[in-house]
């Protein structure tokens, strides 16, 4: 049964199923003790992927009494009998898509079982063979629990207990290393303790003794066989003493070490010349017969099952923890640097760089980068850039030291490798490790020699390493961008960077002052570079790049290909061009101003990749088309940073737009069969700088335009919302806004998104909304009454409606419809206003503004609502003192900015409270001193916060408050004195000082981006002072507290406060 079943691969049904189950859990209870194993073995066959359909067997085999409980038990004396109970409990937990998973409590035995088997120790009665099997069933089924029960693992316990038996089993056999690991690890900022035999320790320290670096090369050619190598993983003792590979083939000065530039070109592996060991040891050398030596090998291939098993099972524990659990156990998988006179802790690294299988340091690789992948967070404490000198080293420098040592392994690991499929993971976990790791906290240097490291392997003859070296040179100039270490990369010449004998080691020439502060870039200095010239040499990283893409591929260095035939094998391979273009458009991105130099030629790149057949190209073509429109529009900005004579000339920028209008962007965007490119393409064309728009010929405004408009209707979701969004950025460029034709055509073709069943394209169209209603109010105020006459009344009516509609939408959309709702009811006239059919419009998304002040939808959406509002009560129109719904409104506002958890939200419904400039539009005297109180009571709770974060902007609230305070006093009436004054005779000392701290605080800029001066707020005060002064004339005193004499002792305090300061 078990040889048909496995062998044969013979399928049984259900029925069958049931009757053999039957048979075999009667015949392990009936039958003689010698034949338990064989059952056990057709029971394993039986279960594996039927688990779903033995459910009424689990009480029988997995219950209390269970059998393969039983006889899994540690207690058992036949391991044999073990290895085959625990095997079928494996494969019982093997999960069959769409069908049920064991329960709860039957996950849990297993999981306790496979821990036990794990946690246990070889005996000297147990061949290594069967150990090794028994532990594999083991990984296994742990590892089936994880994926297929999706198991959670969340107690401490469980975990540390896990994990130590994992790190026990990815050592397990490791040549040269034998380490005992505690029943459980904890989490800990330091590595835990590895229990070593001294005889080990004692082997391995002539293999660390020191050497200059000059004899350590000149004796590199002369090592006997066997010595280098994966020999020299096996041989060389301790893992942790100084990582090195091998006797004394590197004691790791980063920058010291690189492969041979044309060995690498060549196919040739840094280290393949030397010979591998245990490969190469004929019988006469060999201390053991040939039988003998099959055993040994046997034995050792599986040792390294067990390995690769325990470091699969780890790959599928990592995804079952949560990130910041797992970050506890860093030290204990991570590699440090080791402390003077201890040797370093063993770690993934030990068996990336010391286990003899590839296949087994490859999964270490695996490991480490899931472990690394999304540390960026925990990474982020790590800090070493200045020396340190306390009597403790704080967790921001061992993260740091943590990181420098991994940066000086997986250098170390990758020129020492010789499997091609090892040396892609290496790569791409130096690749995780730079995206996360944060060296703008770190001494600068490490991206230098990672860079210099990796320039070779671009011309690897497997195409799988040069695609990921390309990925690492992308993640480096990504990371952080822009560093002022990778811009002095860049700008290194093309040369740079390898010399004859293939080392790169121009970064050292360069101080730390240089690192820390950015040269200028090419062509950034006007008396070096005059604009329009580019540097004498291209950027190495830049022509390196366009060539992969454009250049017909060399045989000589790519010769290997054969995975991947492109194009007649014209070009590289399509995964290496694919990567090319990522990175260049990262490079784009991350450092326009090095690109801008060669921005119609890269727009030239572009547009041949658009015109290619494949579609990925074309997509990736149209990906960078746009980071260079988003260059272009980030230099252009008012607040830009750039100089304006530094930035891209607009005349430039046409000729590249009027390259792409007449070349292959029109056809991108019509091509059907491939939504994603056409999406790609209207991102491109939505990234035109307007200035240069308003440039163009008129038939290529109208293209833009139409083609837009026409893909706005597309079927596919993703090319809808594309367009949406593109037609929202063209509707405020200042040459279309004002055309009163196209903003109708924007509105209709919006208003069409708004109503998709896609929430992606109402959420972008509900932006483009807020965008629309933002370019009428600014033609309201610079067109005037022109436009608001030639602008369709059932037009505003339908905008209105939409917008109420959608407000009640999800967060996203809801967020912009108020926007919108805010500017379109600014917008109405005095005749809209009268109009019936307005009328019930406007009181339902007036209503619909009012109840999002007040929801608990999220803070921006509550943010927009407040400034909604605050646009409403700008429109003199609406009878803002009268309406019923004028009176909710300020009670919304009131209550938010008395108790809302987010400041931002407070600040913004406070600026909203203090719009209307006029009395009447406050209401009764009891709505305006309702008004008043609440300020007041707000302004006393602005350091009143649960979330630290928040904090930060309760200065910032407290001007705003105060603002509306002296606004409200600069519009009381007579019959609001009274009540005023019985509030400043409760809590004027305690508001008197935050009104101090704003006369005080000058030049402050406010939450809406505006500077308000001293002499400004000053005057603020005495225009509210005259203001009551003469109200409280006409009273003839009869107010009990003179609210003036409040505000003139509040500006006395400051006279003499500033004038002590001065002097």
């Amino acid at each position: 049964m078990h040889h048909l079943l496995n062998r044969y691969q013979v399928m049984v049904d259900e029925q069958n199923l049931n009757f053999l189950l039957s048979y075999c859990i009667s015949a392990l209870r009936q039958c003689s003790s010698w034949t338990h194993v064989e059952i056990l073995q057709a029971l394993a066959a039986l279960v594996y992927n039927n688990g779903p359909k033995c459910q009424k067997y689990l009480p029988d085999l997995l219950g209390q009494a269970g059998l393969l409980l039983h006889f899994s038990d540690p207690a058992q004396p036949d391991v044999e009998l073990r290895r085959a109970a625990v095997r079928s409990m494996a494969n019982l937990c093997l999960s069959v898509p769409a069908q049920p998973y064991l329960d709860e409590s039957y996950r849990s035995v297993c999981f306790q079982t496979f821990l036990s088997v794990l946690q246990s120790s070889k005996t000297s009665d147990v061949d290594d063979i069967t150990f090794c099997m028994l532990l594999q069933s083991a990984l296994k089924g742990v590892q089936s629990l994880l994926n297929g029960g999706k198991m959670k693992l969340m107690q401490t316990d469980q975990i540390g207990a896990l994990l130590a038996v994992l790190k026990k089993c990815m050592f397990h056999g490791l040549p040269g290393l034998s380490i005992e690991v505690p029943t459980a690890l904890y989490p800990a900022p330091l590595p835990q303790y590895d229990k070593r035999s001294p005889v080990k320790q004692e082997q391995s320290e002539p293999a660390t003794s020191k050497q200059t670096g000059s004899r350590r090369r000149k004796c590199k050619g002369k090592q006997k066989k066997g010595e280098f190598g994966e020999e020299g993983r096996e041989d060389s003792g301790d893992a942790g003493n100084e990582s090195v590979l091998g006797a004394d083939m590197l004691k790791l000065h980063l920058e010291d070490v690189q492969p041979r530039a044309s060995d690498v070109c060549a196919g040739k592996d840094p280290l393949s010349s030397q010979p591998t060991g245990w490969k190469c040891i004929s019988s006469s050398e060999s201390e053991y017969s040939d039988a003998e030596g099959g055993i040994q090998s046997k034995v050792r291939s599986y040792q390294a099952n067990v390995r690769q098993g325990a470091l699969a099972c780890f790959l599928s524990t990592i995804k079952s923890i949560e990130k910041r659990v797992l970050y506890g156990y860093w030290s204990a998988f991570v590699p440090d640097a080791p402390g003077i006179g201890s040797p370093q802790s063993v770690s993934l690294m030990t068996i990336a760089l010391k286990d003899p299988s590839p296949k087994t340091r490859a999964c270490a690789l695996q490991v480490l980068s899931a472990f690394l992948e999304g540390s960026k967070q925990f990474l982020s404490v790590a800090e070493d850039a200045n020396d340190h000198k306390r009597a403790f080293t704080p967790f921001s420098v061992t993260i740091a030291s943590s990181i420098r040592e991994l940066h000086r392994c997986l250098l170390l690991a990758l020129v020492a490798e010789s499997s091609s499929q090892t040396l892609t993971q290496i790569v791409k976990c130096l690749a995780n490790l730079v995206s996360n790791a944060p060296y703008s906290r770190l001494k600068p240097g490490l991206l230098t020699r990672v860079w210099n490291q990796i320039k070779p392997y671009i011309s690897h003859k497997d195409v799988n390493v040069r695609v990921s070296s390309l990925t690492l040179l992308g993640a480096i100039v990504s990371v952080q961008a822009p560093l002022p270490e990778v811009q002095l990369l860049l700008q290194q010449p093309s040369s740079s960077g390898l010399n004859s004998s293939g080392s790169a080691t121009p970064g050292r020439f360069f101080s730390c002052e240089q690192w820390r502060t950015a040269v200028p870039w090419a062509g950034e200095s006007p008396r070096d570079n005059p604009a329009g010239c580019g540097p004498p040499e291209p950027c190495w990283l830049l022509r390196l790049c366009v060539s992969i893409i454009i250049l017909p591929r060399e045989d000589s260095c790519s010769d290997s290909d054969t995975t991947f035939p492109s194009l007649g094998s014209v070009y590289e391979p399509c995964p290496l061009r694919l990567e090319a273009l990522q990175v260049l458009a990262l490079l784009v991105k991350g450092y326009f101003p090095m690109a801008q130099s060669y921005f119609l030629e890269l727009g030239e790149v572009a547009c041949r990749c658009m015109e290619e057949m494949d579609p990925s190209i074309q997509l990736h073509g149209a990906k960078l088309l746009e980071e260079l429109g988003t260059g272009v529009l980030q230099q252009h900005k008012p607040d830009s940073p750039t100089a304006p004579e530094q930035r891209v000339p607009v005349s430039v920028v046409v000729t590249f737009w009027t390259m792409m209008l007449n070349g292959p962007l029109p056809g991108t965007l019509q091509n059907s069969p491939h939504p994603t490119l056409q999406t790609s393409a209207c991102d491109a064309l939505s990234s035109i700088l307007p200035e240069a728009f308003s440039l163009l010929q008129g038939d290529q405004q109208i293209l833009c335009v139409t083609l837009l408009l026409g893909l706005n209707h597309s079927e596919n979701p993703l090319v809808k919302a594309a367009a949406a969004r593109a037609l929202g950025v063209y509707i405020l460029f200042p040459c279309l806004r004002q055309d009163v034709m196209f903003v109708a055509d924007t509105a209709n073709a919006i208003l069409n998104s708004l109503h998709d069943k896609s929430p992606n394209v109402r959420a972008k169209a509900a932006w483009s909304l807020g965008n629309l209603t933002d370019t009428l109010i600014i033609n309201m105020e610079t067109m005037g009454q022109s436009f608001q006459e030639e602008l369709s009344d059932l037009l505003l009516l339908k905008l209105l409606r939409s917008a109420t509609e959608a407000s009640k939408d999800r967060d996203k959309v809801k967020s912009n419809a108020v926007r919108a709702l805010g500017n379109v009811l600014h917008f109405l006239q005095p005749c809209h206003v009268a109009n019936p059919r307005f009328r019930e419009a406007m009181e339902e998304s007036l209503q619909a503004l009012i109840a999002t002040v007040g929801s608990e939808a999220t803070m921006k959406v509550r943010w927009n609502a407040c400034y909604a509002l605050g646009n409403v009560f700008k429109n003199p129109a609406l009878p803002l003192g009268e309406a019923l719904w004028a009176t909710q409104a300020f009670s919304a506002l009131s209550s938010v900015v008395k108790s809302c958890k987010n400041f931002k939200v407070r600040i913004k419904s406070a600026m909203a409270l203090s719009i209307p400039s006029r009395r009447e539009c406050y209401g009764s005297t009891e709505q305006f001193c309702q008004i008043w109180s609440a300020l007041v009571v707000a302004l006393q709770r602005s350091e009143d916060t649960e979330d630290f974060l928040e904090f930060k902007y309760s200065s910032s609230l407290r001007t705003q408050i105060c603002r509306a305070l002296l606004h409200l006093l600069g519009l009381a009436r007579s019959t609001d004195l009274p009540f005023l004054g019985a509030t400043l005779r409760a809590h004027g000392d305690a508001i008197k000082p935050y009104v101090l701290q704003y006369l005080r605080a000058s030049g402050e800029e406010s939450e809406a981006g505006m500077h308000t001066d001293l002499g400004e707020r000053e005057r603020g005060v005495q225009r509210a002072i005259d203001h009551l002064s003469g109200v409280e004339r006409e009273l003839q005193g009869k107010v009990r507290v003179r609210v003036s004499l409040y505000l003139e002792d509040v500006l006395t305090d400051h006279t003499n406060a500033t004038g002590l300061t001065e002097a």
